[in-house]
């Protein structure tokens, strides 16, 4: 068996596992069996004195047993959480991936999108890369900006989530009473990159979404979080909220829901793959470039340009049925990402087997 290790990101929201799942059944096909895939922390930021990242002690670890190793997915390049030794990786044998990584600004108190005050220094992005055989961008956005550093061998990939059909056999029952609700997934607007004015707009904004759900005929209209951090914003509205903290559960509930009008990137991918009618909220460059990616942006709605998010949503909701439309149109683009995605992994794979049987 093969030992594969995956520096991801394990913070609190969902949607990382999600991301993992996707990953996940792309490998199982790439590699056309199991192999033993090892999930390391991308930081130590949430475990005290774990080992994490491309430290020395991971990298020094992965020298003595592992085969390969992929990176992501995730927004690492953007957000400061992963750690890196660049001396430790120069060291690294196996073969390295860089799968599914992002990397956007944010909007500041002027409404202009300018880079995240944690973002990965373009040296050790540039560093990281120069290691890696496989550079895969999730988006046309964090793509540019490699390209601009010379990074030429990085190519677009995508993120696996839009592929999770190919798990929906793995997805338990849903209880007959969570069945087609409605879902409102929102993130704490606390931890959303916005200004300050902007987050404190966004609790009645969310409030008259849902008054216009209920008044459109959507009776069980539920806020969904992804965090445990969003669950004091759920409370504070006095609304039913639903945390799920089990990915196969999570992606279960968008499966069968009645339809997901949502904050969240990594709630809105996979209502693409299982066909669930979804509205999409952005407020970042990161959502706003994948969204674009994966042939939706006209679908999208950024509700910092949007001067009425509500009617916006509005004119969505009378537009609903045109959404399968919108999927076929984009199932070229989605075919080269899955071509870019299964390809890049295909190689890996490769790699990996040929570094095995030389040891």
């Amino acid at each position: 068996m093969l030992n594969i290790f995956c520096i991801r990101p394990k913070g609190f929201n969902v949607g990382n596992d999600a991301i993992y799942l996707g990953l996940q059944a792309a490998l199982a096909e790439a590699f056309g069996s199991y192999v033993n895939l090892i999930s390391i922390p991308a930081t130590s930021r949430y475990e005290s004195q774990a080992k994490a990242g491309l430290s020395s002690k991971t990298v020094h670890e992965i020298n003595q047993y592992g085969h390969g190793v992929i990176v992501g997915g995730g927004n690492l390049y953007e957000n400061g959480e992963l750690d890196v030794n660049l001396e430790a990786l120069k060291k690294l044998e196996p073969p390295m991936m860089l799968f599914s990584l992002s990397r956007g600004r944010i909007y500041n108190r002027l409404d202009k999108l300018v880079d995240r005050t944690d973002v990965m220094s373009d040296t050790i992005l540039a560093g990281v890369n120069r290691h890696a055989r496989w550079s895969l961008a999730r988006d046309h956005a964090t793509l540019e900006h490699l390209q601009k550093l010379g990074l030429e061998h990085a190519r677009l990939g995508g993120c696996p989530t839009i592929f999770l059909d190919r798990i929906v056999s793995q997805l338990p029952e849903v209880p007959t009473g969570d069945r087609r609700t409605t879902l409102v997934s929102v993130r704490n607007p606390s931890l959303m990159n916005i200004s300050l004015q902007r987050q404190i707009a966004v609790p009645q904004q969310v409030q008259s979404l849902i008054k216009l759900l209920r008044e459109r005929g959507h009776e069980d209209v539920r806020l969904l979080c992804h965090d445990h951090r969003d669950i004091p914003f759920a409370a504070s509205l006095d609304e039913p909220y639903v945390y799920i903290q089990d990915p196969h559960s999570y992606l279960a509930l968008l499966k069968s829901c009645r339809l997901n009008v949502t904050y969240r990137v990594h709630s809105a991918l996979p209502c693409m793959a299982f066909r669930t009618p979804f509205i999409k909220l952005s407020y970042d460059e990161r959502a706003l470039s994948l969204m674009k990616t994966v042939g939706f942006g006209d679908w999208n709605i950024d509700i910092v340009r949007e001067p009425d998010v509500v009617s916006a949503v509005a004119d969505r909701l009378d537009r609903i049925e045109t959404l399968p439309a919108l999927r076929e149109a984009a199932a070229p683009v989605w075919a080269k990402l899955r071509e870019s995605q299964d390809g890049a992994l295909k190689e890996f794979a490769a790699a990996c087997r040929e570094f095995a049987g030389r040891r």
